[in-house]
C-alpha cells in the first residue's frame, strides 16, 4: 500500500484560496447545526413535542453522521479527497432541502438522518484536507482558519436564519441553508485543487484495524469525542435558556447571537496563531479555564438585560470554539497522511457520536418549569466543567505518548505541487 506525502505543499495563493473554500464548505455545517438550537422554541410548539424529543432531533443527526463516519473509514482513503468531498457535500444539500420541506416530526428526523449521513463524511473530508496541504508548523493557524466558519455562521447565518423563521416559518432557515451548500458546491468545484491522495492497493479491513488500533490514534480519539461532550452539552439548550431564563425576547436573541459570533471572528485567527507558537497543551489548558468560569456563570445565570447575555455569550462562544484550535491540531498532527481520510472520518464519526449522546444528555437534566423555564440547566453546568477538566488529562496523555503533536515543528521545504486541472 503505497502511501502519499504528508503534506501537498501549494502555492500559498492557491493555499489561502483552498482553506477559504473549505471554511465555506463547514459553514454550512455549522449553520446547519446551529439553526437547530434557536428552532427549538418553535419546533417543540409546532409538532407538540417535548425538550427531551427535541434532543432526540439534534442528536439524530450526530448518530446519523457517527455510522456513516464509521463506514467511511473503511473506503474514504481509497479516492481522491475533491471529488469524495463535492459527493458527499451534494447530498448533504439535498438533504438539506428535504429538511426544509418536512411536513412532520417524524419526517424531519427523517431528514436530519440523511443530512447527518452526508454532512458528516464530508466535514471529514474538510479537515483531512486541510492536513494534506498545511505543514504541521502551521496547521493550527489553518485550522483557525476553516474554524472561522463558526464565528460567521454565528454572525451571519444564526440571525438570517432567525429572521426568515421569525417571518416565513421555520422551514425557510434550510432553503437558506439549501442555497448555501448550492453555491458553495459550484466554488469548491473550480476552487479545491486535485490532491493525489488516493491510497493505492488499499485493503479496507487491513486499514481500518490499523486506525482504531494504534495507541496514539486512540488517544487522540478520545481527547476528540471529550471536546465536544463539553461545550456540547450545554448548547441544545442554549438558546432557550436564554429566553426563558434570562428573559431575552426572540428579537433579541439573533442580536447575542452576533455580537458573540464578532467576538469569535476576532479572537480565532488570535488564537490560531497562538497554536503554532506555544504549547498546544498550555492554551487548551488556558482557553478551558476561561471557559469553566464562563459556563459556570451562564448556566446560573438569572433574568439580564441585553449587554449582559451578549456578553456572557460572546464568552461563551469564544473560550468554546478557541479550545478546538490546539486541540485539532494536535488530533490532526497524530496521524500519518495514509491514515488521514479514514482517521478522520473516523473521528468525525466519534465527535457527532459524542454530540448526539451530549445532546441526549442534556435532555435527562433539563425539564420545563411551570412558568417556562428551564429547570436542571445549573447542575448541567457542573457536568460541563467535569468534560473540561478530562479534556485536558487527555490532551496531556496525547503529548505525553507523542510531544511532537503539542509543538509547531519547523517548516520543511517540500516541493510545490500544483495542483492538476
Amino acid at each position: 500500500m503505497s502511501a502519499p506525502a504528508e503534506h501537498h505543499q501549494l502555492t500559498k495563493s492557491r493555499e489561502l484560496i483552498t482553506l477559504l473554500a473549505l471554511a465555506a464548505v463547514q459553514f454550512t455545517h455549522i449553520l446547519d447545526f446551529m439553526i437547530m438550537m434557536p428552532l427549538g422554541g418553535q419546533l417543540m410548539k409546532v409538532f407538540n413535542i417535548t425538550p427531551a424529543q427535541f434532543t432526540l432531533l439534534v442528536a439524530a443527526y450526530g448518530f446519523a453522521a457517527a455510522l456513516s463516519g464509521l463506514a467511511g473509514g473503511f473506503v474514504l482513503d481509497r479516492f481522491d479527497r475533491k471529488r469524495a468531498l463535492l459527493i458527499l457535500y451534494s447530498g448533504f444539500g439535498l438533504a438539506t432541502i428535504a429538511c426544509g420541506l418536512a411536513p412532520t416530526h417524524h419526517t424531519l428526523m427523517a431528514a436530519r438522518i440523511l443530512a447527518g449521513a452526508f454532512g458528516g463524511l464530508s466535514g471529514a473530508m474538510v479537515t483531512a484536507m486541510v492536513g494534506d496541504i498545511v505543514p504541521p508548523a502551521r496547521r493550527g493557524q489553518a485550522m483557525s482558519i476553516v474554524m472561522a466558519a463558526f464565528p460567521t455562521a454565528s454572525v451571519l447565518g444564526v440571525p438570517a436564519g432567525l429572521l426568515l423563521a421569525a417571518e416565513f416559518g421555520w422551514h425557510a432557515p434550510f432553503f437558506l441553508l439549501a442555497a448555501c451548500a448550492a453555491l458553495n458546491l459550484v466554488v469548491a468545484s473550480f476552487a479545491l485543487p486535485h490532491l493525489r491522495t488516493a491510497v493505492h492497493a488499499h485493503n479496507p479491513i487491513k486499514q481500518m484495524r490499523e486506525i482504531v488500533t494504534h495507541r496514539l490514534h486512540l488517544r487522540a480519539f478520545a481527547l476528540s469525542g471529550v471536546l465536544v461532550m463539553a461545550g456540547g452539552c450545554i448548547i441544545p439548550f442554549l438558546a432557550p435558556s436564554f429566553i426563558s431564563n434570562l428573559g431575552l425576547s426572540d428579537a433579541d436573541l439573533p442580536k447575542a447571537y452576533a455580537f458573540g459570533g464578532i467576538a469569535t471572528f476576532i479572537t480565532t485567527p488570535i488564537i490560531g496563531r497562538l497554536s503554532d507558537r506555544i504549547d498546544r497543551l498550555h492554551l487548551l489548558i488556558g482557553i478551558s479555564l476561561l471557559a469553566v468560569v464562563v459556563v459556570l456563570i451562564l448556566t446560573h445565570l438569572g433574568p439580564s438585560s441585553l449587554t449582559v447575555a451578549s456578553t456572557v455569550m460572546a464568552a461563551f462562544m469564544v473560550t468554546m470554539s478557541g479550545r478546538y484550535a490546539p486541540a485539532m491540531a494536535m488530533v490532526s498532527n497524530a496521524v500519518q497522511a495514509r491514515y488521514r481520510g479514514g482517521f478522520m472520518s473516523v473521528n468525525s464519526a466519534l465527535q457527532q457520536a459524542s454530540s448526539g449522546f451530549a445532546s441526549m444528555l442534556a435532555g435527562l437534566f433539563v425539564t420545563v418549569g411551570a412558568g417556562g423555564q428551564l429547570l436542571g440547566y445549573p447542575t448541567l453546568g457542573f457536568v460541563s466543567v467535569g468534560f473540561f477538566v478530562l479534556t485536558v488529562v487527555l490532551a496531556a496523555r496525547l503529548r505525553a505518548a507523542a510531544p511532537h503533536v503539542a509543538f509547531a515543528a519547523k517548516a520543511t521545504a517540500a516541493p510545490v505541487i500544483e495542483a492538476a486541472a
